[in-house]
């Protein structure tokens, strides 16, 4: 647990006291993760939407591999932001599981900066991505995130 809190810490930088809050009601809610992915993405819509990003992901039983995650969205969905983010990993108990298509619902509301996060399933894994980041974007919308060993500009 102070792992993923100092590592939030770092990668997030000033945004950390409204990240650790988050992080607490999710190790409260799911517990304690089995992985966690650093990131960065970027994303926009306008009713359907697209998101593109990369990180890393750290595991105490995998070394620190590189991970692509791209995906549609479709809903009452505009804008666009940049995201630095954390993704929770729960249930993974290989690390070829990971790769495959998560589905989710999804919403956000920030003018300039924002911290947010939902829970996407694939199988029994779940990933919770905790984003903060920066741009205008509102909405709720009904997407997936694909993950991928290698990138791909191909969202399907």
């Amino acid at each position: 647990m102070n792992e993923i809190i100092t590592s939030g810490h770092v990668f997030f930088g000033k945004m950390t006291g409204n990240i650790a809050t988050v992080v607490e009601k999710i190790f409260s809610q799911y517990g304690l993760p089995s992985a966690y992915i650093l990131g960065e993405e970027a994303s926009g819509a306008f009713f359907a939407g697209l998101t593109y990003g990369e990180g890393y992901v750290f595991s105490k039983n995998y070394d620190k591999r590189k991970v692509f995650w791209q995906g549609p969205s479709v809903g009452w969905d505009f804008g666009g932001q940049g995201s630095r983010l954390m993704i929770l990993v729960y249930n993974l108990d290989d690390i070829k599981n990971l790769w495959g298509r998560y589905g989710g619902l999804s919403g956000s509301a920030y003018l300039i900066a924002g911290v947010g996060f939902h829970v996407l399933k694939y199988n029994d894994i779940l990933l919770i991505p905790i984003r903060t980041g920066i741009g205008a974007r509102i909405g709720i919308n009904m997407g997936y995130l694909k993950l991928t060993p290698m990138p791909t500009w191909n969202p399907f």
